[in-house]
């Protein structure tokens, strides 16, 4: 059921967003000029999925050429494709003046009367029912459409007497703490991953003497080979003369870019055979994309099924047992300098790509296969550190999205959640009450 099919539970009842918040407009006769430097946020500046404040810069009146007039306390809503379907959204409090301008792509907003909790505000306009409502009314040629203020204003909206807004906000703004904690372990993970990669890759893991190559720096020991040495031939599968069945195949949009080159796989299941002969891939593949923009998203095929195939905009590295460890291949092709290797070659005017000979041909260090097991152990032990925490982010995100619903719709009332982790208020929260 929709959230704004659900019928009004107890005191509360549906108003408009119009009845209770107003657009912020600039007031006539404001005269910044006399000002040293006014803070301006930019569409990029916008956080998206919960975060509240937007960043902003410094600028000097004539630098401001065109911008959105805010107020301290406002809801920053973005009112382009796809800027609001991805939640880019703020509220901005931390402001050193008492008002800023921001890109013209957002619609400011702050109550106009007393007793609302701006943050029950900024998470109901989160919600996918919410979004998917206003970005239905929006207007303008596609791929430029933009949310006229009239449907924010007369957007439905949930009346909870003031108390219950706080306790409700608390608590999802809780849950959303949690979130970014998790987003800043992965950071950092991720961030302990790239420093350990440059060390291992040109120091290795057993404190040898180094030798300078064409490639960088490495141990001693290692050699230099093309990637193409270290692989098994690969092949092709075309699904028409196979006939229909169930496959499962991957496409480039199926790998997520979260954070650096850590990627994870998302499988969908076909009822048809694609058109196109797509890669075979086989458990222990390590498969990227050639072709920007996704060009070298990488994933590693842990477990694959009789029927498992992946686009063709898919390099796939089939790893050769006797002379690479297994998983080698995969944090082989993440190191920094090998995209750097491939980037620099890339061709093509649309739709830049490297093809799967120029990838093959990319010189590689190779150092013995034990100290490729043990590379692999020392990389595997912190992609499992940061794979935990994607998890928790994931399951703490479903967890919002239930709570959020359920609150609004009057399904549970804050009462009944556990608010014993609710009784900390940030510090965020309470400048926004004090405005």
């Amino acid at each position: 059921m929709s959230i704004l099919d659900a019928e009004p539970t107890g005191p509360r009842a549906w108003i408009r967003v119009g009845d209770a918040y107003k657009v912020t407009k600039k007031p006539r006769g404001l005269d910044v000029s006399s000002m040293p430097k006014v803070p301006f946020a930019p569409m990029d500046a916008i956080p998206k999925g919960g975060a509240y404040e937007p960043r902003f810069t410094m600028k000097t009146p004539t630098e401001i050429k065109s911008g959105t007039y805010f107020e301290r306390g406002d809801i920053l809503v973005a009112k382009i494709t796809p800027s609001f379907e991805n939640g880019k959204q703020a509220i901005a409090t931390a402001l050193p003046t008492g008002f800023g301008f921001a890109t013209t792509e957002v619609i400011p907003l702050r109550p106009h009367k007393n007793g609302f909790d701006r943050r029950l505000l900024f998470f109901y306009l989160l919600h996918p029912d919410i979004r998917n409502y206003v970005t239905e009314r929006m207007e303008g040629a596609t791929g430029r459409q933009r949310i006229p203020e009239d449907v924010l204003i007369n957007l439905p909206f949930p009346c909870f007497e003031t108390k219950e807004q706080i306790a409700i906000s608390d608590a999802l703004e809780m849950v959303q703490q949690l979130i970014a904690i998790e987003t800043q372990s992965i950071h950092i993970m991720t961030d302990l991953k790239r420093g350990v990669m440059q060390t291992v890759f040109t120091q290795g893991v057993w404190s040898e003497s180094q030798k300078n190559t064409e490639i960088g720096p490495m141990p001693e020991s290692w050699a230099i080979q093309p990637l193409a040495i270290l692989c098994e031939r690969t092949e092709t599968l075309d699904l028409k003369r196979e006939g229909e069945r169930i496959i499962e195949y991957i496409d480039v949009s199926s790998i997520s870019r979260d954070f650096l080159m850590i990627e994870t796989t998302t499988r969908s299941t076909l009822y048809e055979a694609p058109s196109r002969a797509r890669k075979r891939i086989l458990e222990g593949d390590v498969i990227f994309a050639t072709v920007r923009p996704t060009l070298l998203r990488t994933a590693h095929i842990p477990a694959a099924l009789n029927d498992q195939v992946c686009s063709t905009a898919f390099c796939v590295l089939r790893y050769n047992p006797k002379k690479v460890a297994s998983k080698f291949l995969y944090y082989l092709v993440q190191r920094e300098s090998f995209i750097r290797q491939l980037a620099a070659i890339e061709r093509g005017a649309s739709y830049p790509a490297v093809t799967d000979r120029i990838v093959k041909e990319q010189p590689v260090p190779v150092p013995s296969l034990k100290e490729q097991r043990e590379i692999v152990t020392v990389l595997d032990a912190i992609d499992r550190k940061i794979d935990l925490h994607r998890r928790k982010r994931r399951m703490l995100e479903a967890l919002f999205k239930a709570m959020l619903h359920k609150l609004i719709t009057g399904e549970i009332s804050v009462d009944e959640l556990d608010s014993s982790g609710f009784a900390k208020k940030s510090t965020f929260s309470s400048r926004i009450r004090e405005i």
